[in-house]
């Protein structure tokens, strides 16, 4: 396994718009509502991972795409959802202005519920191709559930929930992590693990991993957190002191940049021997996690 980062970026970019349905021309404000948002840049993480990890279990990324680009669907509508004036009401994302400053609030809603729709049927148009192998269909069936346990309302939806409710108040740290491991771990931990699934996987695999994916998704949370207090706006495509403007919950918040960043390192070291037993093999998801971590210098 010797792809880098902007390798599989790349593949995932150049498939991206792939697996969006024919829309008819008389919606056709929904199509441009989603890709305007789908292309408008981004990091291409939660794909990212899903192929590494496909490869990384001994799977074929060409069949995995369905499924990478899936949750870079499902990822892009919780942002658009996200910035919404009835959510954290941003004018600014990936660089330009959020969806529902060019479309307006409604298109920009239904936009995201077309993306989380279009994910699930290029999954499931990429599943029927296999009724007749089961070994195949158990795989995908595997990669599809812990997509949508990932991103429903024992994931990243319910963080959100949490997220919300916990504004204007104090939260415990116990919360804070609940609301990071949910709201934002949950759909990177399930890109992991479905990329796993779409490979050949281990019971000790799984175990591994989904350890390495919960370190890491809490820890790029905390990087973020971090980077709204210290971060460079034009660097990051998006304001920054928007969370302390809303009396939004952040490890910043509660504990300060210092123990936030202290905090970011336990977690960052925590993920590298979650996958220790891997060596040279993990290389990737070693820099990965080390790479993300190091956002905030």
């Amino acid at each position: 396994m010797d792809r880098t980062f902007d390798e599989y970026k790349a593949l995932v970019d150049e498939h991206l718009l792939d697996f969006i349905p024919n829309i008819d021309n008389k919606s056709i404000s929904l199509y441009d509502s989603m890709k305007y948002s789908l292309v408008a840049g981004g990091k291409r993480l939660r794909p990212v991972m899903l192929l590494a990890a496909c490869e990384f279990a001994g799977g074929n990324i060409k069949e995995a795409l369905p499924y990478a680009c899936a949750v870079e669907y499902i990822h892009t509508y919780s942002l658009i959802h996200d910035d919404l004036p009835a959510m954290d009401n941003d004018d600014l994302r990936r660089g330009v202005p959020t969806n529902h400053k060019v479309f307006g609030e409604a298109i920009a809603i239904l936009a995201g519920d077309g993306l989380l729709t279009c994910a699930f049927e290029a999954i499931y148009k990429d599943m029927m191709m296999f009724f007749d192998d089961p070994q195949q269909i158990k795989k995908r069936v595997n990669a599809a559930y812990a997509i949508a346990k990932g991103s429903g309302v024992r994931g990243m939806v319910a963080g959100q929930v949490s997220d919300i409710e916990a504004e204007n108040a104090v939260a415990s740290n116990e919360l804070l992590e609940y609301i990071h491991l949910n709201k934002t771990g949950a759909l990177i931990s399930a890109s992991i693990i479905a990329g796993l699934y779409l490979g050949n996987p281990t019971s000790d695999m799984i175990s591994n991993f989904t350890k390495y994916a919960e370190n890491l998704g809490l820890a790029y949370q905390i990087a973020d957190d971090i980077l709204d207090v210290i971060g460079d706006q034009e660097e990051l495509g998006k304001k920054t002191g928007a969370d302390k403007k809303q009396n939004k919950n952040t490890y910043t918040s509660i504990n300060g940049v210092e123990a936030a960043q202290e905090r970011l390192k336990e977690l960052t070291e925590s993920a590298v021997e979650a996958i220790s037993e891997y060596y040279d093999n993990a290389e990737f998801f070693k820099d990965l996690v080390i790479m993300l971590a190091n956002r905030n210098k």
